[in-house]
């Protein structure tokens, strides 16, 4: 003997979500981007001047910012950072 068993299922449909009136989207799209693109050249231009500078911590347990530099003395105890 084979038992069958049915699952109950309510067949309803899911509620839609409600989407923005094509009015909304025309708005949207009137206003235009949110922020204005610039070609790459003009974003690296207002980006400013390269960072020279770094972050040392001595051994000492100082840090200090300094020139980037292969080897930089530390101003508290005068030891050569060097890398």
């Amino acid at each position: 003997m084979h038992l069958r068993t049915a699952v109950l299922r309510d067949h309803r449909p899911a509620p839609r979500r409600r989407r923005g009136t094509p009015a909304t989207y025309l708005q949207a799209l009137a206003r235009g981007p949110l922020a204005p693109t610039l070609p790459r050249s003009d974003r690296l231009r207002s980006g400013g001047a390269p960072q020279d500078r770094a972050l040392y911590v001595c051994g000492c347990g100082a840090a200090f910012h300094a020139p980037v530099s292969a080897s930089v003395d530390c101003p508290s105890c005068g030891s050569d950072q060097t890398w």
